[in-house]
């Protein structure tokens, strides 16, 4: 958890940080939950900018979540060599420390922009606003943004992205959904990632893992993928296919709306 934007008040320590706790007030004085308040109220409005910036120049912007070493980034170089001939992608890579995934992603050919964030769980949204004046958006069909790998912290954080996906791969086991709701709720598709192991870990059950999702009342639909045998990739693309032709439609639909008098 980081120090720098509450996620590291839970239920056990909020009492000491709301009116009359021990660490209620910061050292300048000020309430520390109207601070923590602000500080989301002005991601958020970072956010609002961002998503401006996307649609404003056609691009749609996708952010990738999940836990460490769920198959992001070799998602990302399975759709790259799919779809570099065709569309203009960039990719925005979260990780507390090194360059390694950026330089995975650079290797195909494509632009990616690392963000380092030090001890921070997640990204926000100045610091893709950030990574945002590293790219000509003008040239680009898709950005995706790379989050933290944490099933936590990233949910809560607008960046300023038109869709969420979150991925379980089958190493976790297939109750993540039932314990990780907040996550799961904020996905607007969920990738079975790794699915080629289904047949060595058998205990993982995909009809489970819908289970618990459906429990949430989610309506994201689950592919099964695996960006080592391409299982699950036509699914996969058509999807992101589909939410592009979604942003051109609303694009062009407010391009349409008159200006006022």
């Amino acid at each position: 958890m980081c120090d720098t934007c509450g996620c590291n008040v839970t239920p056990g320590n909020a009492h000491l940080v709301q009116p009359g706790g021990r660490l209620s007030k910061t050292a300048d004085g000020r309430e520390a939950v109207n601070v923590l308040h602000g500080l989301l109220d002005a991601n958020d409005h970072t956010a609002g900018h961002n998503r401006e910036h996307f649609n404003k120049h056609g691009v749609l912007a996708v952010n990738l979540m999940s836990s460490p070493g769920a198959g992001k980034t070799s998602l990302l170089e399975a759709t790259i060599e799919v779809l570099k001939d065709e569309l203009s992608i960039a990719v925005i890579e979260g990780d507390l420390e090194t360059e390694n995934d950026a330089g995975r992603i650079r290797a195909h050919g494509v632009p990616a922009i690392q963000i380092t964030t030090g001890s921070a769980c997640h990204l926000d949204a100045h610091m893709v606003h950030d990574a945002l004046h590293q790219l000509d958006l003008a040239a680009l069909d898709i950005v995706f943004i790379e989050n933290v790998g944490n099933l936590v912290c990233p949910a809560s954080f607008d960046l300023g992205q038109h869709r969420n996906i979150t991925l379980l791969s089958v190493p976790e086991g297939d109750d993540k959904p039932a314990k990780y709701p907040v996550m799961f709720r904020a996905a607007d598709l969920v990738l079975l990632s790794k699915s080629d192991l289904l047949p060595v870990l058998d205990d993982f059950k995909p009809e489970n893992a819908r289970r618990y999702l459906q429990q949430l009342a989610s309506s994201a639909p689950i592919i099964e993928l695996s960006s080592k045998n391409n299982a699950g990739m036509d699914a996969w693309l058509h999807w992101l296919f589909a939410e592009m032709a979604e942003l051109e439609q609303r694009s062009g639909q407010l391009a349409a709306v008159p200006e006022p008098a």
